[in-house]
């Protein structure tokens, strides 16, 4: 029997991520910059781990960085549309990428999008109404 469990980021700069998701409310062990695997607990039960591009290098050393794309994006809920629009600013006039301003979407829901340092998408979202 299996269960599904982790998430896992492979990630350029360890110290670089660990502060996008900490500004998501994702806390990482003290520490955790200089190491070349991190486990972050998620609600749920589930965890995301990040793996430094070298660690994944040392257990596969024909791996390379996806290019041309995304392989992966990532949604955070926020408490309501206002908290999209700060969560975003605040995201982004800390110097991250913005992909998508925030947006009122046809499926009912205020929508952003920003990039994580290694371009993942991250999306922000809450319902509307």
């Amino acid at each position: 029997m299996t269960a599904f469990a982790v998430v896992e980021l492979v990630v350029a700069d360890m110290a670089k991520s660990l502060a996008f998701y900490a500004r998501l409310g994702l806390t990482a062990p003290a520490g955790s910059e200089t190491e070349s695997h991190v486990e972050v607990e998620l609600p749920g039960g589930l965890k995301l781990a990040l793996d430094a591009e070298e660690m994944i290098k040392s257990i596969d050393p024909h791996w390379t960085p996806p290019t041309g794309g995304h392989r992966i994006a990532l949604a955070f809920r926020c408490d309501d549309p206002a908290d999209v629009d700060r969560a975003y600013a605040d995201l982004t006039g800390s110097g991250y990428s913005g992909q998508a301003e925030p947006f009122d979407a046809f499926w009912q829901q205020r929508y952003a999008t920003v990039l994580d340092p290694d371009g993942n998408p991250v999306d922000l979202f809450a319902p509307l109404g």
